[in-house]
């Protein structure tokens, strides 16, 4: 289908592939509001102030609901659209950038290295650190999203299948979770010794992936690396092993590798969903979403209540870094949101569930050395 370039009432040129389904986008957009109490918050709270007034805003992100909710906030909050018909490289507008705030555990890590290296045009944000993403998006959204893609892109049952997750950080622990949790017997592989540890005192065993790539029925990769599973990996896997990836780009698992096989065979089931055949064993397995991110590709993410955690701190650090635009506080660098906007984060998001958080004495805040308001955890507290 063409997509016919129509205009707003103020000339602004748009592309909508089919605008007769604008009433049922509003409905779900009005049901994620529902379950995205901070960012309705930030509407309430700062909204009357337009604080973002004179601002354009510009994203990359995944195009679900509830960024749209995010969308929706940011706007309301008086930023203008940012620079959607300009398809330049971001060096262009350089010069005009007031900062950045980053949420993937690979884009922080991008971010981290252009600062080492010198070539950080920008100060930027890391949100993905903050507590209430890293340990809630990463952990429970895969949890929810990992299981919810499998089904509906191959509906397997997941009871009694090995599974092996490759890494045990925040989104590997939260696959093995619902693997586990599903009836699936779970494998991790892992480089660090300390998250390996994690693993077995979880009963989950740490082997190499190419000691039980033989014996699995489904692969995860969770590591935000490249390379993890290779071509020669996915030759010696179970005819129709499941393989997918949750972490990263999809460098994760060797797709070139498997494309440019001679000989093998693509065979689409259905959108996102494609069995790999090769020639000369005539046994293939299940790519879902062509290697990239599968909880996207073959669900709709993470659920809109875990990503109001993580788009509340993307609205909290666009505020900073635009109120802060002239103080000079921020430098080319990466800074992470001080603690007491983490627990603010968090504490909007407590009543929707039925919170009531017990309060400090002041002769309690006293003995333990914290302000009775908080923070409660000093920077290097691991939750």
């Amino acid at each position: 289908m063409a997509l016919l370039v129509e205009k707003t009432s103020s000339g602004r040129e748009y592309k909508v592939k089919d605008m007769s389904q604008a009433d049922f986008g509003r409905m779900e957009l009005e049901l994620a509001e529902v379950e995205m109490p901070g960012l309705m918050s930030c509407r309430s709270e700062y909204g009357p102030s337009q604080p973002f007034k004179g601002a354009r805003i510009t994203g990359s992100l995944h195009m679900t609901i509830q960024t749209a909710v995010l969308i929706e906030t940011l706007t309301a909050l008086g930023a203008e659209d940012g620079l959607a018909t300009d398809p330049k490289k971001y060096h262009k507008m350089k010069e005009r950038l007031v900062g950045v705030s980053e949420e993937t555990t690979t884009g922080v890590k991008r971010l981290y290295q252009m600062q080492a290296n010198g070539t950080l045009l920008f100060p930027a944000i890391n949100v993905n650190d903050s507590v209430t993403k890293s340990k809630f998006d990463n952990l429970y959204g895969c949890r929810h999203s990992l299981p919810d893609g499998l089904m509906r892109a191959t509906d397997v049952m997941i009871a009694g299948k090995v599974s092996v997750v490759c890494g045990y950080g925040d989104v590997g622990k939260g696959c093995a979770a619902a693997l586990k949790q599903a009836g699936s017997r779970v494998i991790v592989t892992e480089i660090d010794p300390i998250c390996a540890l994690q693993a077995l005192m979880e009963g989950i065993p740490v082997q190499r992936l190419e000691d039980v790539v033989s014996e699995a029925d489904i692969f995860v990769t969770t590591t935000g690396n490249k390379d993890i599973i290779m071509l020669d990996d996915m030759r010696k896997m179970k005819n129709n092993a499941i393989v997918c990836n949750i972490g990263h780009f999809d460098n994760e698992i060797d797709m070139h590798g498997l494309e440019t096989f001679p000989g093998v065979k693509r065979i689409t089931i259905k959108p996102q969903t494609d069995r790999w055949v090769f020639p000369d064993t005539n046994s293939g397995i299940i790519v879902l979403a062509e290697g990239r991110l599968m909880n996207l590709g073959c669900a709709t993410g993470h659920p809109s209540f875990v990503m109001s955690c993580s788009f509340t701190n993307q609205v909290i650090a666009q505020l900073e870094l635009w109120k802060e635009k002239n103080t000079g506080k921020y430098e080319k660098k990466v800074y992470v949101l001080p603690k007491h906007l983490d627990e603010k984060v968090a504490a909007l998001h407590l009543g929707k569930l039925g919170a009531r958080l017990t309060k400090l004495t002041p002769e309690q805040a006293e003995y333990i050395s914290v302000p009775a308001e908080g923070p409660y955890k000093p920077p290097h507290y691991r939750y």
